[in-house]
């Protein structure tokens, strides 16, 4: 199977070391704008570079392209590889609006090639296992749960300037919080209303969103670009059984914490499942299974195109002061 990627920032990286180990697949070329970036990723991972996608696609003719690209570019090149007949791997989020993952979905239909959408939470471990251990009800019927994720603003270097123009990038709610806005969705299914309130200053975007679930859940939702500490990430889902939570900067552990009436043992930490590949690979890995096999995805484009959707509310909540209805 051979993968080109287009865009050599800091996902085309992480995408070329994660494939330079997979057995059955070879790295075939590279391709950003940015020749000098293009040639240092090829040195990297011992393949070809070019500055032109339309060029690198006549000489290598790969069967995937992996978008790795700025979040408003992904709709252009997603469409150039597909009307290829090339399988695409996009990088989340799928699109900038509603509207454009639409149209790429549907030309990849048309044109018989899958498509896919990055959102890697889905195969982290602990979070992987907080879904199965919900789905078998080890708490119950989930009433609220909380999600915090915060690092440094992307945007602080000249050439990610592009992150503090939310127009193309949609902030840190279409960034970084939809980690965990498709991440709640997965465990909890649908959303019946958004809220949304947030803070911008130079160097700092902090949200707040609340989700009304269709099972009657709340989520509250929080994210931070511009934390003044190291990347963290946490969450705590409560049900009438009990409470699972992971703080990823305190232990790579779940804790479950059942109620008195279902267990009277002291709290028991669940340890994370030892894995030789990070879950990069391990998405990677998946979605190149699934062209071979044609499975459906753990995370499949409409997936990402629901986080989109999501997204765009809480931006439009949080710029109305109004709650934002998804239907009944």
């Amino acid at each position: 199977m051979k993968i080109a990627i287009v865009g050599c920032g800091t996902m085309g990286r992480i995408t070329s070391r994660n494939l330079a180990k997979m057995p059955g697949v070879e790295l075939v070329a590279v391709c950003d704008v940015r020749k000098e970036m293009a040639d240092a990723l090829a040195d990297a991972a011992q393949t070809r570079s070019f500055g032109d996608f339309e060029e690198m696609m006549r000489a290598v003719n790969p069967d995937i392209v992996c978008v790795t690209l700025p979040t408003w570019l992904h709709k252009e090149y997603v469409l150039k590889a597909a009307a290829l007949g090339k399988h695409v791997i996009c990088e989340k989020p799928l699109a900038p609006t509603v509207q454009e993952g639409e149209e790429m979905i549907r030309f990849c239909a048309m044109q018989g090639v899958r498509l896919f959408v990055g959102h890697v939470v889905r195969f982290f471990p602990n979070f992987a296992d907080i879904e199965r251990k919900i789905a078998a009800g080890a708490i119950g019927r989930v009433g609220v749960a909380h999600t915090k994720r915060s690092g440094s603003h992307p945007g602080r270097t000249k050439a990610k300037e592009w992150y503090k123009d939310y127009a193309k990038s949609g902030g840190v709610i279409m960034d970084l919080m939809i980690h965990d806005i498709d991440f709640v969705r997965w465990v909890l299914g649908e959303v019946k209303t958004v809220y949304a309130m947030q803070r911008l200053s130079e160097g700092l975007h902090h949200a707040l969103v609340t989700f009304r679930f269709r099972s009657g859940a709340i989520v509250n939702l929080e994210s931070c670009w511009g934390y003044p500490g190291p990347f963290a990430t946490s969450c705590e889902f409560a049900g009438n059984k009990g409470i699972i939570r992971y703080d990823g900067a305190e232990t790579q552990s779940l804790q479950l914490f059942r109620s008195a009436a279902e267990e009277q043992e002291q709290p028991v930490a669940v340890p994370q499942s030892p894995a030789f590949h990070d879950p990069y690979y391990l998405e990677l890995r998946h979605f190149i299974d699934c062209i071979h096999s044609g499975a459906q995805a753990i995370v499949t484009a409409e997936d990402g195109l629901k986080a989109v959707e999501l997204s765009l509310a809480a931006i439009q909540s949080a710029e109305t002061g109004l709650p934002v209805s998804l239907g009944s």
